[in-house]
């Protein structure tokens, strides 16, 4: 599996590497402009992202902004939401407007921080990203 971690906070950032590299290659962004480049060069390259973890506040583009560009890098490829990479988006933002916005730009599942494992792990399941 191909993972995409985009998160500001150097200490979230390891730890979800820390959760997640047991089930495969782990790339570590800081910022949205970092995760759109490095998700459309494995676009180009046909090397495709299965899972993307992506916190919603982030510095110069919010995580909101992310997502509608990975979505929108996607279709232009021809890949539709049911083929596209499975999005997560974290953050400590709990309010309906933030929730019903991330659904909105199509991520699948929505964690609140503190992460724990075992919820990234049972989420991962949900999207039958593992068994």
């Amino acid at each position: 599996m191909k993972i995409l971690i985009v998160e500001d906070e150097v200490s979230s950032r390891f730890l979800l590497k820390s959760f997640l590299s047991e089930y495969g290659e782990c790339t570590l962004t800081e910022n949205g402009e970092q995760a759109i480049e490095a998700f459309v060069q494995a676009l180009n390259a046909h090397e495709y992202y299965d899972l993307v973890l992506l916190d919603i506040k982030l510095p110069q583009m919010s995580g909101m902004d992310v997502l509608k560009l990975i979505r929108k890098s996607e279709s232009e490829k021809g890949i539709g939401f049911a083929e596209g990479c499975k999005v997560i988006m974290s953050t400590a933002l709990s309010d309906n407007e933030t929730v019903l916005g991330a659904f909105r730009e199509q991520c699948e599942i929505y964690l609140v921080k503190p992460i724990e494992k075992s919820k990234l792990i049972e989420s991962m399941r949900k999207l039958k990203l593992i068994e």
